[in-house]
């Protein structure tokens, strides 16, 4: 397309001056912050930070709920994909029409969603006490169990469309084939369909992952200050304690969570894939 490299990096050169001036330089400024203290630079912010019961147990409760919603969205991903694959095409269009539907929606309007079905007076508690299970409504929002399912049903459809690509580039011979030598429906998913969509399955996880941890307005309706997030304690420092150290830390803690989590689900599947 280009005659020599130069053009192709002199047309680049605008949009790579304006992301840097805009984000990269700014985000920079911010997780510097962390990393000075007395005119030096230094690791004693994040030394602080952790030394914070608070702040370790909403540490480990960020990584466990985005860990469990990553894992659960990735089984009911791939039962999801498998079915609409093996669908006619028009019935195929119809059901990736459907799982995109909730992406067109404000997350906002999702997450409050929430509110109507988990309140005291919401369905399911109307349901739980219509049916004599309890004698009161239970406390269902403000809980880890509601941001949980928040979160899942936020990011879920990324999972199901990073999976749904990989299983139509995977041969449609290769489950047959399996079967044909032997193989059961579980060795058939672990040594042929998990290492042939592996791609699809790091992608949809890092997605999930990082959504989870990054999400703000889900952790923040549906779990308020009792179930504090990560990216909720950060806005708490930045907007109440006007502590943007902490903030700093936090944001370059999520970054790194994030980074790795790509680079592990990389390494899980090439390990998985060379075994």
């Amino acid at each position: 397309m280009f005659q020599n490299r130069a053009e192709a990096l002199a047309l680049a050169l605008p949009a790579a001056v304006f992301a840097t001036l805009v984000f990269l330089f700014p985000v920079a400024i911010l997780l510097s912050e962390g990393f000075r203290a007395g005119g030096g630079w230094t690791l004693s912010a994040y030394a602080d930070f952790f030394s914070q019961t608070l702040n370790r147990t909403v540490f480990l409760r960020s990584f466990r709920l985005g860990l469990e919603v990553t894992a659960v969205s990735a089984i009911i991903g791939y039962a999801a994909a498998f079915a609409i694959v093996n669908l006619p095409a028009n019935g195929k269009g119809r059901m990736i029409g459907l799982v995109t539907l909730p992406l067109m929606i404000s997350p906002v309007a999702r997450t409050y969603a929430w509110i109507v079905i988990l309140g005291r007076t919401g369905i399911v508690n109307q349901a739980i006490t219509g049916l004599g299970l309890s004698a009161e409504p239970l406390r269902l929002l403000f809980t880890e169990t509601a941001v949980f399912i928040g979160l899942l049903q936020l990011f879920l459809p990324l999972m199901i469309l990073s999976l749904i690509s990989a299983l139509e580039n995977m041969p449609r011979d290769a489950i047959p084939a399996a079967r044909v030598l032997g193989a059961n429906w579980f060795q058939v998913f672990w040594k042929v369909v998990l290492p042939l969509t592996r791609e699809g399955l790091v992608i949809g996880g890092t997605l999930v992952f990082t959504g989870s941890l990054t999400a703000y307005i889900t952790p923040a309706v549906l779990g308020g200050s009792k179930v504090l997030m990560l990216e909720t304690l950060m806005y708490q420092q930045v907007s109440v304690a006007n502590n943007f150290v902490s903030a700093s830390v936090i944001a370059f803690i999520l970054i790194v969570m994030s980074f790795a989590a790509n680079i592990l689900l990389k390494r899980l599947a090439t390990a998985r894939n060379r075994r």
